[in-house]
């Protein structure tokens, strides 16, 4: 996540887990994006995680450590 610029709309799992662990205050793994996405957290036809649909699914979900 250099000077590159991040759609939040469409990010690879390793930049959400570096946004998100920067502005979460807690790490965030990408192998727990790639967990959340085997169980069923959605993304699109690349494979690409939309923060806003990604947020909505966690909490869509009970109890998870995600």
């Amino acid at each position: 996540m250099s000077d590159k610029k991040l759609n939040p709309l469409s990010m690879s799992a390793a930049d959400a887990a570096r946004l998100l662990s920067k502005a979460g205050g807690a790490a965030v793994t990408e192998q727990q994006i790639l967990e959340a996405i085997h169980i069923g957290a959605p993304v699109n036809d690349a494979g690409n995680i939309n923060l806003v649909h990604f947020g909505a699914w966690l909490n869509s979900i009970p109890d998870t450590d995600c």
